[in-house]
């Protein structure tokens, strides 16, 4: 169990409910919705395949050039891919601790749901006894918002420049969980970051 102060993942200060684990409620709390919503996200990329279709499936028995497959989709896709590759990475790492067990005979969309299922059954132990699970809730995180960008064409998130009180700029995104400036060494958690002020603009 965590014998630190703050949250591994945000660095936020654990509240006195939360003393003895590595992740703190409202992260765990994300990587839970995460879990819950990646299986539905998943299944939609097929819809994407193709280039220019969003709403569905090329129609079939055209007589023009089939569209060219988007190969970032085809990615997503894939058994090593960064979604269930990541997913079927960590349900192997938490086997080894004897509280996951991992599936690889269904069909792709069943393993990324079966692999799902299990780490968020078994998140609050990991958020209270996985050393690495601010790493886990990076990479977990880091797929779902891949697939929601792909799935819904949302942007990614924009990077801003704001300063250290050293003077040393810092670029971030309204994502950034934490950053430790270069210069003078100060570590940052996700809400002290983003209450920098802004890099004021060079002139042209």
């Amino acid at each position: 169990m965590n014998d630190l102060p703050a949250c591994l993942r945000c660095t936020r200060d654990l509240r006195d409910h939360e003393i003895g684990r590595y992740l703190c409620g409202p992260c765990e709390d994300q990587v839970a919705r995460a879990l819950t919503e990646i299986p539905a996200l998943y299944a939609r990329l097929a819809d994407h395949l193709h280039r220019g279709s969003s709403n569905g499936p090329a129609v079939s028995g055209s007589k023009t050039a089939p569209v060219p497959l988007r190969l970032d989709v085809l990615d997503l896709q894939m058994e090593k891919g960064p979604v269930l590759g990541v997913l079927q990475g960590w349900v192997r790492d938490w086997e080894f601790y004897g509280h996951a067990e991992l599936h690889e005979t269904d069909t792709l969309q069943e393993r990324v749901a079966g692999a799902c299922r299990t780490l968020r059954y078994n998140l609050r132990w990991a958020a209270t006894h996985h050393p690495a699970i601010d790493e886990c809730a990076d990479e977990l995180l880091a797929a779902h918002r891949t697939l929601a960008r792909t799935v819904t064409g949302e942007r990614p998130a924009r990077h801003v420049t704001v300063t250290c009180p050293c003077a040393q700029p810092l670029r971030i995104t309204l994502d950034t969980r934490g950053i430790t400036c270069p210069s003078c060494g100060t570590g940052y958690g996700h809400s002290d970051v983003l209450r920098l002020p802004l890099a004021e603009r060079r002139a042209a």
